[in-house]
C-alpha cells in the first residue's frame, strides 16, 4: 500500500505508516514524523539542556527510527517506541556534551533589556536544570515523563520500556535528592 501526503496517510495507523515506510514508501515516515513531532520535540526539549541540544538530539532520533524501523517489534505503540528513542538520543547527548545553558550579551557586552527583565526567572530555570541534570540519566527521564510531561506512572513506564515498579522507585529516589540538591544549590547561592 502506497501513501501519498494528503488524505489517504492521515488516516492511516501509525503500524501501517512504519509498515509504509520499511516496505519503501518515502512518504509515510514523513506522515508519521508530521503526526508526533509536537510531542516528540516537547519530550527533546524537556530532556535537553538547550533548544540547541534538544534539535541536534530530535535530528539524531529521528534519524536512527528512519535507519531502524524494521527492528520495531510492535510490542509497543509507535509513538511510545519514537519517544524512546528521542528521551535516548537526549541522554547520549547529554552524556557527551556537558553543555550548561548560556545567556547570550550583546555585542557591547551588556545585557540587551528584554533579558535584563527575565533575570530572575532564567536564573531559577538553570538553577532547576542544574539540579535536574545533577540526578542519574534514568531518575531524570523519569521525573521528566511522570512530572513535567504529566504521563501516568504506566505509560511512563511504557514509554521508558521498563516495569511500572522502577518508575516509581525511579521517581521517588529523583524526587528525594532533586530536593536535596536545590536545597544545596538555594544555600549555595544565600552564600554567595
Amino acid at each position: 500500500m502506497r501513501f501519498n501526503r494528503g488524505v489517504a496517510g492521515d488516516h492511516a495507523t501509525d503500524g501501517e505508516l512504519l509498515a509504509a515506510h520499511i516496505a519503501g514508501d518515502a512518504a509515510a515516515f514523513g506522515v508519521l514524523v508530521r503526526r508526533h513531532y509536537d510531542h516528540l520535540w516537547l519530550t527533546a526539549r524537556r530532556s535537553s539542556y538547550s533548544p540547541e541540544d534538544a534539535a541536534d538530539a530530535l535530528q539524531e532520533a529521528l534519524l536512527s527510527a528512519h535507519r531502524t524501523a524494521g527492528s520495531f517489534r510492535a510490542d509497543a505503540a509507535v509513538r511510545s517506541w519514537l519517544h524512546r528513542i528521542v528521551v535516548n538520543a537526549c541522554l547520549d547527548r547529554i552524556r557527551r556534551n556537558r553543555v550548561r545553558p548560556t545567556i547570550p550579551l550583546a555585542e557591547d557586552g551588556h545585557e540587551p533589556p528584554e533579558l535584563r527583565n527575565r533575570t530572575a526567572e532564567v536564573e531559577m530555570q538553570i538553577v532547576v536544570e542544574k539540579a535536574l541534570f545533577a540526578l542519574p540519566d534514568e531518575q531524570r527521564a523519569a521525573i521528566v515523563a511522570v512530572d513535567m510531561e504529566g504521563l501516568t506512572v504506566a505509560e511512563a513506564a511504557q514509554k521508558l520500556g521498563v516495569p511500572v515498579g522502577t518508575i516509581k522507585s525511579r521517581c521517588a529516589r529523583g524526587r528525594q535528592k532533586l530536593a536535596l540538591e536545590l536545597k544545596s544549590l538555594k544555600d549555595h547561592g544565600n552564600r554567595s
